[in-house]
């Protein structure tokens, strides 16, 4: 749908009538833009815009299908501006990715939003409210609107960085069993925030040093501030997915050496009781020639067998010294 559209002349907005009309004004007095904001547009609200402003074909392919690539096209008469928007989402500590695509011409701007990440309202309000910004004209909404989802990235770089030392520090504590699939879950996250902003790198690259003549030489400056935020994020994001890497590893050595630590017990263990079950096995095949089971002495008048309580005396000294043979050497 078509959010908001309005005439910006002399660093004020106005009302914006027919499209082509407005522009034909624009053009003829060599002052101005039309900025037209559209959220998820259907291809007959696309088509419109395109049908008014002679987009070119290529750009409006891609924004049609949308999902693609950050990126810088230049083309005759225009520029197209491919950027993903990133937002985190405190509950459930995930990163939603969103995408706007700007087209860029002499006496226009389209912007196209897709998805719910970063709106571009308060983009809007804030050039309005500051006329010296406007009077740049379209380039300067280019630059706003990047420069709002590339603070968008900062934001995410520092929840990322918050997420990855808390679930480091849980990994190596006894507070609170990691799971392999939180850290796969972060790890995800950062691979998203990389793929919207290491592809950007170039892109800015190329206006910093001049390889886009659409771009004025007073304002590359500020995409430079830009450039240098968005390189701080891909080598933070890059280190992020280096260490939770070795975070994994730490913590699939960890459940290792946990298993190793269980199968020793168990081991010991069975072990212990392999003793008495021999012995009560032996003694339990019910032979007659055995000497053990008619061990007795007189007592009181009367015969009394011991033999049983010998074997039983035998497994418990038996089971007692493995056991302490075990504890002492760190298998129980």
């Amino acid at each position: 749908m078509i959010v908001d559209r309005a005439v910006y002349r002399g660093a004020r907005r106005m009302p914006c009538g027919d499209l082509s009309t407005e522009l034909d004004g624009l053009r003829a007095g060599h002052e101005g833009f039309i900025w037209i904001g559209l959220k998820d547009p259907t291809d007959e609200e696309f088509a419109l815009v395109n049908d008014e402003l002679q987009l070119h074909p290529l750009a409006v392919e891609d924004a049609v299908k949308g999902n693609q690539r950050p990126k810088i096209d230049v083309y005759e008469n225009s520029m197209f501006v491919v950027l993903k928007t990133l937002a985190y989402v405190e509950r459930t500590s995930d990163v939603e990715t969103g995408e706007v695509m700007i087209f860029v011409g002499d006496h226009f701007v389209v912007t196209v939003r897709r998805g719910e990440a970063n709106p571009l309202s308060g983009v809007r309000a804030d050039l309005e409210h500051t006329p010296s910004h406007l009077e740049h004209g379209p380039v300067s909404v280019m630059y706003s609107v990047m420069d709002a989802i590339v603070d968008g990235y900062v934001s995410i770089d520092a929840e990322l960085q918050d997420d990855l030392d808390n679930i480091e520090r849980d990994v190596f504590s006894s507070y609170r069993n990691v799971t392999a699939s939180e850290i796969y879950l972060l790890k995800r996250e950062v691979l998203e925030t990389r793929r919207a902003a290491v592809p950007l790198a170039e892109p800015l690259r190329r206006i910093v040093e001049g390889d886009l003549p659409s771009i004025p030489a007073e304002a590359r400056p500020f995409f430079r501030d830009i450039a240098d935020h968005v390189l701080r994020v891909v080598d933070h994001v890059e280190s992020y997915d280096r260490l939770l890497t070795d975070v994994l590893n730490a913590h699939l050595a960890q459940i290792s050496v946990q298993q190793n630590n269980d199968m020793r017990k168990i081991s010991a263990w069975v072990a212990i009781a392999a003793v008495p079950t021999m012995i009560a096995g032996i003694y339990g095949m019910n032979f007659d020639n055995m000497p053990e089971l008619h061990l007795s002495i007189r007592m009181g008048g009367s015969e009394f067998y011991y033999g049983y309580f010998v074997v039983l005396l035998v497994m418990a000294g038996f089971c007692v010294s493995l056991y302490r043979a075990f504890k002492r050497s760190g298998w129980l």
